[in-house]
């Protein structure tokens, strides 16, 4: 019988800096798992009169959210952690990281723009955005 290489992937880190990538890897991360679905769209609610099988699919998708938080919990450094730890789904705390960071790292990018054309540079959004990069 032939071997398959299994190689174990690492969780991102974030640490407040560098969202836009952490938020990649991660949702990359969260995919090769089957755990995006929950991020993306959420855990649905039960409906009133749900047959056993619709019960037994909202189950399997909270066990979903439960893994996707827990990866969210161990890829988030703990400072950060604790202004979002009141969120109760992985959508929850995936959509608060993303409106307080990625607004951020578009704001750390123009006051690098800005200082660049402070100290002379002639260039063009585009060029700006290419040296920063």
């Amino acid at each position: 019988m032939a071997s398959k290489n299994y190689v174990q992937s690492s969780i991102p880190h974030f640490d407040g800096h560098h969202y836009n990538h952490w938020s990649m890897s991660m949702e990359n991360f969260l995919k090769s798992k089957e755990y995006w679905i929950v991020v993306e769209a959420g855990v649905p609610k039960p409906v009133a009169g749900a047959d056993d099988a619709q019960r037994a699919e909202i189950e399997k998708e909270k066990l979903k959210d439960l893994y996707a938080k827990n990866y969210l919990f161990q890829a988030i450094d703990r400072a950060i952690l604790e202004t979002i730890v009141n969120k109760s789904t992985a959508k929850t705390i995936w959509d608060s990281m993303k409106k307080k960071y990625q607004g951020n790292e578009r704001a750390r990018m123009m006051a690098i723009a800005n200082k660049m054309r402070i100290h002379g540079e002639n260039l063009k959004d585009v060029a700006i955005v290419e040296n920063i990069l």
